[in-house]
């Protein structure tokens, strides 16, 4: 098996949040999909191959279902880091929900719900 540097895995958001959802709970690849709705099951497929390959999860396999968890021993010498990572990432998403539910004055629409501005002569 071929071992993949622990920081070029953490080097992918997808594969950092894989890896917080496994080190929460043993998970079926279905279930990871599930919780990142915005990334295909491909991807998830192809981001828990390369977690495998570094050693930092773990595969069990029940019949014809596979599911994953953290390898706590391969990533002790990381935990803070990634610890930190998670905590910061949370922090900004509770920051910014915060912010937007404090604001005052009408919301801005995203730019694909915007009409386009039409000039009249």
């Amino acid at each position: 098996m071929m071992r993949t540097p622990l920081l070029a895995v953490l080097s992918s958001p997808r594969r950092c949040e894989i890896l917080r959802l496994v080190s929460i709970e043993e998970l079926s690849a279905g279930a990871i999909h599930h919780r990142m709705p915005d990334v295909t099951f491909s991807a998830v497929s192809q981001q828990l191959r390369q977690l495998l390959d570094a050693g930092m999860i773990e595969q069990r396999a029940v019949h014809r279902h596979r599911f994953y968890r953290a390898n706590q021993t391969v990533l002790a010498p990381v935990r803070e880091l990634l610890e930190g990572m998670w905590g910061d990432a949370l922090w900004r998403l509770k920051l910014s929900a915060e912010l937007d539910h404090s604001r005052r004055g009408p919301r801005r629409q995203p730019k694909s719900q915007r009409r386009p501005h039409v000039r009249s002569h």
